[in-house]
């Protein structure tokens, strides 16, 4: 199987969100989940003052364009250059260009490879964030977002969270 890569889509600006959910409704309808591997509309923290006030809002880091992790075959290409809202993939012509490592440090997008010492099934503990001292079960692993998707209680309830790995602990 060919290497996925970060590619950029131009999209009409305020379409980044709705491009986005297309996409992935449509990866979901045609089993591209193996193909197309995350969707992406950078965001970055601005504070704003207004009447006086400091206000921290979430705002577009390029208005006008996703990202997406993908292989680049026949069929992944057509599914995103026909999505509603994409004008197309940046590159020359109709050829996309992968992003390289260097343009993706920025973005806060990590290309290394990353080894966990817990698989689906483990018990882990989660040590920071907003689970911090739960424990729960593997249910998932997804290495390109680097996250484990667990079950907690919660409410008397088995409920599924997503923890980053750099947020668990294993507890063998």
């Amino acid at each position: 199987m060919a290497e996925a890569n970060w590619y950029v889509v131009h999209t009409y600006s305020g379409y980044e969100n709705k491009v986005k959910a297309n996409i992935e409704k449509t990866i979901e309808n045609r089993h591209l989940e193996e193909e197309i591997l995350e969707v992406r509309v950078p965001m970055q923290d601005v504070t704003e003052l207004k009447n006086g006030a400091r206000k921290t809002v979430q705002k577009k880091m390029f208005p006008g364009y996703v990202l997406i992790n993908m292989v680049m075959n026949d069929d992944t290409w057509y599914v995103v250059r026909n999505t509603r809202g994409v004008t197309g993939f940046v590159g020359p012509g109709s050829k996309p260009v992968p992003l390289t490592e260097a343009e993706m440090k920025p973005l806060g997008i990590k290309v290394e490879n990353m080894s966990v010492d817990f698989a689906e099934g483990d018990t882990i503990a989660v040590v920071a964030g907003v689970w911090k001292d739960t424990v729960g079960v593997v249910q998932r692993i997804d290495y390109g977002k680097q996250t484990a998707t667990i079950n907690v209680e919660l409410f008397g309830r088995e409920t599924p969270v997503e923890i980053g790995f750099a947020e668990v602990r294993s507890m063998r």
